[in-house]
Parts: structure tokens; C-alpha cells; sequence
């Protein structure tokens, strides 16, 4: 029998640890191959499921009424986020902060399975920073749209440095970054009460959506979270 397909794409030291990006066959799916990321031998995100991903930006562009949006979105990952906001015709800008320049090198080689489509989308710029900080410091450029998808949770962050974000002081810097009537929206594996009461505490309307769908690769369902705030 022909043993299953597995590539390392890429192994590298970065800040927050060893970042694997790996190719390989699902033994519960033969003949499907999914584009997987690690960290610290840990499971990060895989090209497997990226409904909540996606609805991170459809949900997003659903609440917003306005055409020629300007949009960040903090974490590159595989590009699932930045990929649905670019589908619409009224986005006219997209940038993505990513932390880490590995992640930023897999796209411009090619390695993930989106890059084709962003790399050659006008609109797209990438750049290498930390999103949390740069919310934290005064705006050089307003948004209609802040999607974040970094950490695990506000509550299971990737870095320490991150959780001053996830609080009513973190989100009210955050905001001043916000054009009249833009949108706040964070992807999180987790329900977040304390994240929510800082939500509530900072804006006007919160949303709170959950992501429901059947993971085959350990038999059963899971849910995601996505935490939406305005004005």
C-alpha cells in the first residue's frame, strides 16, 4: 500500500518559537492534501477548515454598508481572511500586518495555497509588524475595517506582549484607529466573557457569532468564535 503524502515545506526559528509549514494526505480523506502550520510542534491552522476564517471578513463586509473600504487585517496565516475580504469589489485596500517574516517569505514563494491569488491582487500590501502594538500607537491611517486573527483567544494569547489588546484600555487605543462608523472584528477559538464585558465597555454594539462545523479529522463538531464591535 502507498504510504500517505507528507512534505515539510518549511522549519524555521522564529520569536515565538519553531514554525512548521507542512504539506500532507489526510489519512481520513485519501487523495485530500492540506496545507498545515505549527508552532512549537503545537497545531496552529490548517487549509482544512477555514469557514470561521472566512466569516471573520463575510460577516464583517455583511455589517458594513459602505463601498472603497480600507481594511487591516492583523495575522497573515494562510491568507483565508484576506482572500474573502479581497472577493469583494468594494474593498479598495487590504493590508496585512504579520509578525512574523517567515510567514510573509511562504507567501512571496509561493508555499501557501492562496498566494497566487494575493500576490497579484493589487489592493494587497503586507507588511511585517505587530499588530498589537501598532493599535496601540497613534493612527497613521483610519480603517473601515480591523479584523484580527492571531491568537488562539483573548484569553490563550501566542505572546504575552499581546493581552493589554483584549481590555477596555487595549480596545479604546485600538478604536481611535477606526473611521466613523468602522468595524472591530476577532477571530478566537474560545467564548471570552471577560473580552466581551471589555467589548461592551468600549463600543456602542457588540455581535457575537459562532462558527459551528464538523471537524472529520477528530469526529466531531467544533465551534469558533467571532467577536464583532462599533459604534
Amino acid at each position: 500500500m502507498k504510504p500517505p503524502f507528507f512534505e515539510i515545506l518549511a522549519y524555521e526559528p522564529t520569536d515565538l518559537g519553531m514554525l512548521c509549514l507542512r504539506r500532507r494526505e489526510l489519512l481520513c480523506e485519501p487523495g485530500t492534501i492540506v496545507t498545515e502550520v505549527t508552532l512549537n510542534h503545537e497545531f496552529l491552522m490548517s487549509s482544512y477548515l477555514t469557514a470561521s476564517e472566512k466569516a471573520l471578513s463575510e460577516i464583517a463586509l455583511q455589517m458594513h454598508p459602505g463601498t472603497g473600504l480600507q481594511v487591516l487585517v492583523g495575522g497573515l496565516g494562510l491568507g483565508y481572511t484576506a482572500s474573502t475580504a479581497l472577493n469583494s469589489e468594494r474593498v479598495s485596500q487590504l493590508e496585512v500586518v504579520e509578525f512574523l517574516p517567515q510567514v510573509i517569505d511562504w507567501l512571496e514563494q509561493g508555499l501557501i495555497p492562496l498566494s497566487d491569488q494575493l500576490t497579484t491582487d493589487s489592493r494587497l500590501s503586507v507588511i511585517q509588524n505587530d499588530i498589537y502594538q501598532q493599535l496601540a500607537s497613534p493612527p497613521q491611517q483610519m480603517h473601515d475595517l480591523i479584523l484580527i486573527d492571531v491568537d488562539h483567544s483573548p484569553d490563550d494569547n501566542l505572546d504575552d506582549t499581546s493581552g493589554s489588546f483584549y481590555t477596555a484600555d487595549g480596545l479604546q487605543l485600538a478604536k481611535r484607529h477606526l473611521k466613523e462608523e468602522g468595524l472591530l472584528g476577532v477571530w478566537s477559538y474560545a467564548e471570552s466573557s471577560r473580552f466581551v464585558d471589555a467589548l461592551h465597555e468600549v463600543f456602542r454594539e457588540v455581535h457575537i457569532e459562532p462558527v459551528t462545523v464538523f471537524n472529520n479529522l477528530i469526529n466531531e463538531q467544533q465551534t469558533d468564535w467571532l467577536f464583532f464591535a462599533r459604534d
